[in-house]
């Protein structure tokens, strides 16, 4: 009784979980009116998201020097937090073709959590220190804890431990003052404010958890070299959409007619960012996958050593 009690405490200050007396008969209103209530709300989250892009980006630069080295990036967290770093994770191989083992979601119980709530198991800290370990984290990594409330132990114990290995710490949550930040090399803590559904942080929490993995995954992506302006020339052709998107995004970067962009393609084994070198370059398959390799994968770099 006393552990229940604590932790109904604990809950009682997060900003996530207060309770809003105006919004106690939204279940009497007509339906377009709680629909515009919701949408007003999540209208609000974008904002909240800006005003912690300072930490946001001083996040990303620090993700995005290890990563250079040959660093993994390492989503760990429970629940909501946790789907959405293993989708954030899964996402990476087709949009900037990383190896699966690059950029990982970790959720507490499993891959089954994804789909069916594991019961008590956000409550171990230890159970992250054990899938972290499995992982073999090196100082190089980086390990993302996730949670809205900021006092998940799952997340909490990922980053704790990550840090016994030296590797880099972000602690993101939705409440100021979270013990999940406070434990993280950088503490990024978007406060939406209370839920429109008491508690239920899958609503503006989830939103906002959402548009700062994008945040981190995508700018560190673009400081890897990923992409060539805002074209996705590292994207892995693997069906017929991306396929055709593979030659238009050649098309937009190199201007050049459909014949040549075959060609390119054919030389480079079909690899976006090779053949607008070659096309851009002047330069054959093998050249253009020679400099790239020298420019660790920064098409504009080689670029600017054949000019």
């Amino acid at each position: 009784m006393t552990a229940y009690a604590d932790l109904r405490a604990q809950l009682d200050t997060l900003t996530t979980e207060a309770f809003r007396p105006e919004l106690a008969d939204i279940d009497r209103l007509p339906t377009l009116e709680i629909a515009r209530l919701m949408n007003a709300e999540d209208a609000t989250v974008p904002a909240a998201v800006a005003a912690r892009l300072e930490p946001i980006a001083a996040a990303v630069d620090a993700i995005a020097a290890r990563m250079a080295r040959g660093g993994r990036l390492v989503y760990a967290g429970a629940g909501t937090a946790g789907r959405l770093g293993v989708l954030d994770a899964s996402e990476c191989p087709p949009t900037f073709n990383t190896d699966p083992a690059q950029v990982v979601g970790l959720i507490a119980g499993g891959p089954g959590a994804m789909l069916q709530a594991v019961e008590g198991a956000e409550d171990s800290a230890e159970l992250a220190a054990e899938d972290l370990a499995a992982l073999a984290l090196t100082a190089e990594d980086t390990v993302i804890g996730v949670s809205a409330s900021g006092r998940t132990p799952y997340a909490i114990g990922a980053v704790t431990f990550a840090r016994t290995r030296g590797a880099l710490t972000v602690g993101l949550s939705c409440n100021a003052g979270s013990a999940l930040a406070a434990a993280a090399d950088h503490g990024i803590e978007v406060v939406v404010g209370p839920e429109l559904l008491t508690g239920s942080t899958r609503l503006k929490a989830g939103t906002a958890q959402k548009l700062v993995l994008n945040l981190i995954s995508t700018v560190t992506m673009i400081r890897l070299g990923k992409t060539y302006g805002n074209l996705m020339v590292d994207v892995r052709a693997t069906n017929e959409k991306l396929r055709a998107r593979s030659r238009r995004i050649v098309a937009l970067a190199t201007g050049a007619p459909d014949a040549e962009i075959e060609a390119a393609l054919t030389a480079t084994g079909g690899e976006v960012k090779n053949a607008i070198l070659v096309l851009l370059g002047g330069v054959d398959g093998p050249t253009a996958a020679t400099l790239l390799t020298a420019a660790h994968g920064h098409l504009r770099e080689a670029l600017a050593a054949v000019r």
